[in-house]
């Protein structure tokens, strides 16, 4: 399919972060864009206000007559769709050009040079960063990001198409869409298990991206993991390593080695070992774009963030709240981590929306040691997506894993009068589901 002879593209789930981005792409590039979703949200509504016409109900009548144009039309869906989806299966039946995001994605970046950041964990946080590096260096780009930056105030950034930042997803195999210049690999922890089946198959995907660099292509991987590349990693043996780590004023001060040379004193706001290594693997990468190493560490002190990767929400000497999207054991600790070393001591709260029935059944142990460590854990309802229930999968069961005495769980009703019952020093919501609707109604709750 030749992108230029489409006129309109249709969007089938065109709320979610990713989704949106791509619709933002071809709304600036000056397409005919409309969409489906099954809610409204902050984020179809600000696609809504840039002129982009969205509807909420599974009705073919309801698809706009210039997005049923067999020649021009192209119709963009995700995965999440249910089989049935009576405007998904009118178009799949009528023959028109059907294509998931990663394949769009892959169309518009083969004639770029591609950034592609993987990894199980990670992937927006390390994405936004080399955007922002890219962007902040002069480097004509074009970012898809699945969050919202805080640094562009939006999941996508076009200045130009020598060169492009993709997030490289794993979830139904969607970075085999993608051929880059240049990938990292961020982390292979068993997920999706509900399309891979096993650890070992997901590892297997992530081998098959890795082949499907361009020839002369460069890989970086986090140290230790089973790949063959370029390695990064904090106070070890790594071809780029961050040492010399001092905190100063709740900010990050430190060396970076390369293979050629070290750079002192390089600041980085964004709390967290993992966001350490997510900002040096994206400090290599941007070295690629063929900028100087100074110019680019510069640069990572002015990294703001991306919307709930261990967002601060309020900040004050007597309340923090910290809002995250973690949704898997090992994100749960790195957060944990994350308020051990910039929060020590203080009575620590954590709200916690598992997401899947599926994730939840494959990694509950994991889930309970993870959650226990936190001085006090409030659970929301499992959050279902894409999913039917599991008899006997229930957040009531996750309750009764977890090691810890304080422990409840709560609606999303009784939750903001629940926390401020608990009156914590340190709030963390954690998530990938609706909890995200809830963080202003709590932010609102304490803000004085």
């Amino acid at each position: 399919m030749n992108l230029k002879d489409i006129h309109s593209v249709y969007f089938l789930g065109i709320g979610g972060i990713g989704m949106s981005a791509l619709a933002r792409y071809f709304k600036f590039i000056g397409k005919e864009v409309a969409g489906y979703d099954k809610t409204e949200t902050p984020l179809t509504r600000e696609l809504a206000a840039s002129g982009i016409e969205i509807h909420y109900e599974d009705n073919v009548d309801l698809i706009p007559k210039k997005h049923k144009d067999l020649d021009t039309t192209l119709v963009v869906f995700t995965p999440a769709l249910p089989k049935n989806h009576l405007e998904l299966n009118y178009y799949l039946t009528a023959g028109f050009g059907v294509k998931k995001r990663s394949e769009v994605l892959g169309l518009i970046t083969k004639n770029t040079f591609c950034f592609g950041v993987a990894g199980t964990h990670g992937k927006t946080t390390t994405s936004s960063i080399l955007a922002h590096l890219l962007h902040t260096t002069g480097t004509p780009i074009t970012a898809f990001l699945g969050g919202i930056s805080e640094d562009f105030n939006s999941n996508f950034l076009l200045e130009g198409n020598d060169y492009s930042v993709v997030e490289a997803d794993e979830f139904d195999r969607s970075f085999l869409q993608l051929s880059p210049n240049v990938a990292c690999v961020t982390s292979m922890d068993a997920d999706h298990l509900d399309i891979y089946g096993t650890g070992d198959d997901l590892k297997d995907a992530f081998v098959a991206y890795v082949n499907r660099l361009e020839p002369g292509g460069k890989l970086f991987v986090r140290n230790g993991l089973p790949l063959e590349g370029i390695t990064y990693g904090i106070e070890d043996d790594s071809d780029f390593c961050i040492t010399d780590i001092k905190i100063k004023n709740g900010s990050y001060i430190f060396n970076i080695k390369t293979p050629d040379s070290v750079i002192n004193g390089v600041k980085f706001n964004k709390p967290g070992r993992h966001n350490l290594l997510n900002g040096l693997v994206a400090f290599a990468m941007a070295l690629e774009a063929g900028k100087s190493p100074d110019v680019v560490a510069a640069a990572l002190g002015s990294f703001k963030g991306v919307e709930r990767r261990f967002s601060y929400r309020i900040k004050q000497d007597n309340f923090v709240f910290i809002d995250d999207y973690a949704h898997h054991p090992t994100e749960i600790n790195a957060v944990y981590d994350a308020v051990s070393e910039m929060h020590p001591n203080k009575n620590t709260v954590a709200v916690f929306q598992p997401h899947l029935f599926s994730r939840t059944k494959d990694f509950i142990d994991d889930f309970a040691a993870s959650l226990s460590q936190f001085q006090s854990i409030i659970l929301l309802d499992i959050y279902p997506a894409r999913e039917e229930p599991i008899e006997g999968v229930t957040s009531e069961w996750l309750l009764s894993k977890i090691n810890n005495p304080n422990k409840k769980i709560c609606s999303k009703i009784d939750l903001i009068n629940e926390i401020k019952r608990q009156a914590p020093e340190v709030l963390v919501a954690m998530g990938a589901g609706d909890i995200g609707q809830e963080i202003d109604k709590i932010k609102n709750a304490f803000v004085e």
